[in-house]
């Protein structure tokens, strides 16, 4: 497979630009990617759901409206991947459970809707535990997604399906959410590039708990410039979530790199409180050595120490909002993770919700303050490199057992805690070939300044082998499948 001649290799942004110039057209890209699909999913059950005669009739509806000159939309013609939390009209959404494994809803959620009208071809569903909650993506109703470079590998969690499906080409664009490393890990594990806004910046309309920050929709794909195209339409606010308005999708438009020169970046190899292992940390100090080629670099790490027990309430609390009548009306078909933080939060009494609250507080203000003095946090993405993909968590680090099920993605949650935006990047691979990838904290809603980081780093990190973005071997991924 010669994939350098493949359209569904470009960028979301050239892609855009052909359809546009009419030098191509949305349904020969669809079938491109039909064939990419066909020809590595097998291997790694990325893609779980299409309805491909409803999706060229999209294509074709594209062409269309670029041959009769209308007005086009930023992601016009482009076909999209769909996390499989998010709702899709006719097309099956079943959020990793059993109890939706024959859902096809009717109408398209606001998020969706929203790709739609912004000229997206919804072309097929990604797999995702079981409503989002695990950072392995493998559920009852399709099963285990596994890593692009090494199959028997994790891809992450839980948008692990999109990150899949965009580091191996299927899809020019996917979608993802975070809580605590959702979409970073995957992001990280399959070497794209993921992020997770600052809360509000892309409006959350579906959360049972609006005033939380912890949750949060976000975009995937496979360069920064991507990534800003794909907030235009998602980005701005919406009265039904009270954390949203300070953006608008205007603000992500032609965004050019920042000049690094004279900027200073803390560099943390674990925030100060996560387990991280030997490997990551060697690895991670190879990639800050690079790094300080380009930008000033100070070992600094922000006030995190009261994230494990805060994130751990407060996550299991979330639970409780959206989970507990499930749980309770369905015992025997909700899987062990989110049964499991629903008796949890169920064990928290309210002077520990309330604690948790006042420690966030704390949390927030002390790494808004920590920021202050730089441009930039970096840090690794995840605490261990990709594991076998039937281990649901990492019990241990090192031969160190780990307190909980989810003390092994720390490095994420206490970003998530502190509400900042985090960029992903893709930093080269490891000694097996697997992607290494950087989280890179810019300002509490400057998300765009981020990215002019971001693409400035992307650019120099492209002129040095050991820390550009990877690329998966699609010949034999094809001849596995």
């Amino acid at each position: 497979m010669n994939s350098s001649s493949s359209l569904c290799d470009l960028s979301a942004v050239e892609l855009r630009r052909r359809i546009a110039a009419k030098e191509i057209s949305p349904v020969e890209l669809l079938a491109d990617c039909h064939r990419r699909i066909d020809a590595v999913n097998p291997a790694l059950n990325a893609v779980v759901a299409e309805d491909r005669a409803a999706a060229l009739a999209a294509a074709r509806a594209a062409e269309q409206a670029v041959l009769r000159g209308e007005p086009l939309g930023p992601l016009h013609g482009l076909p999209l991947g769909i996390k499989d939390l998010n709702e899709t009209a006719g097309l099956r959404t079943t959020f990793g459970s059993p109890l939706y494994a024959d859902h096809v809803p009717q109408h398209d959620g606001d998020f969706v809707a929203g790709l739609r009208a912004a000229g997206a071809v919804i072309a097929a569903k990604t797999n995702t535990p079981e409503f989002g909650a695990g950072a392995n993506t493998t559920n009852a109703v399709y099963g285990t997604t596994g890593n692009p470079f090494l199959p028997a590998r994790t891809c992450g969690g839980s948008s692990g399906g999109s990150a899949v499906a965009l580091a191996t080409g299927m899809l020019p664009l996917a979608s993802g959410s975070d809580l605590g490393g959702s979409l970073r890990t995957p992001a990280g594990y399959c070497g794209i590039v993921g992020m997770r806004p600052t809360p509000g910046v892309v409006p959350t309309v579906r959360k049972e708990m609006a005033w939380s920050p912890l949750w949060t929709e976000g975009p995937m794909a496979r360069s920064v410039a991507d990534l800003a195209l794909f907030l235009e339409p998602i980005a701005g606010g919406d009265a039904r979530d009270p954390l949203s308005g300070f953006a608008k999708g205007s603000d992500f438009a032609g965004l050019k790199p920042a000049a690094l020169k004279g900027l200073r970046f803390a560099v943390s190899e674990d925030l100060g409180f996560a387990p991280v292992s030997a490997q990551v940390r060697r690895l991670f100090r190879e990639r800050v050595a690079l790094l300080a080629k380009v930008v000033d670099c100070e070992a600094a790490a922000p006030p995190l120490g009261e994230a494990d027990r805060c994130f751990e309430v407060l996550r299991a609390v979330g639970f409780l909002g959206r989970s507990l009548e499930l749980v309770e009306k369905h015992p025997d078909k909700v899987g062990p993770n989110v049964t499991a933080n629903v008796k949890l939060g169920l064990t928290f009494s309210a002077t520990d919700v309330a604690r948790a609250e006042a420690a966030q507080t704390r949390l927030y203000h002390g790494v808004l303050g920590f920021m202050q003095d730089y441009d930039a946090l970096v840090c690794p993405v995840a605490s261990v490199q990709p594991f076998d993909k039937s281990q649901l968590f990492p019990s241990e680090i090192d031969g160190r057992p780990l307190p909980t099920y989810i003390s092994w993605i720390a490095i994420t949650y206490g970003l998530t805690l502190a509400g900042h935006p985090v960029l992903v990047l893709p930093c080269g691979v490891d000694e097996e070939g697997l992607p290494f990838g950087l989280q890179i904290v810019g300002q509490r809603g400057r998300d765009a300044e981020l990215l002019r980081l971001g693409l400035a780093l992307e650019e120099a990190f492209a002129g040095t082998p050991a820390m550009r973005r990877p690329l998966p071997d699609l010949a034999a991924l094809a001849a596995a499948a």
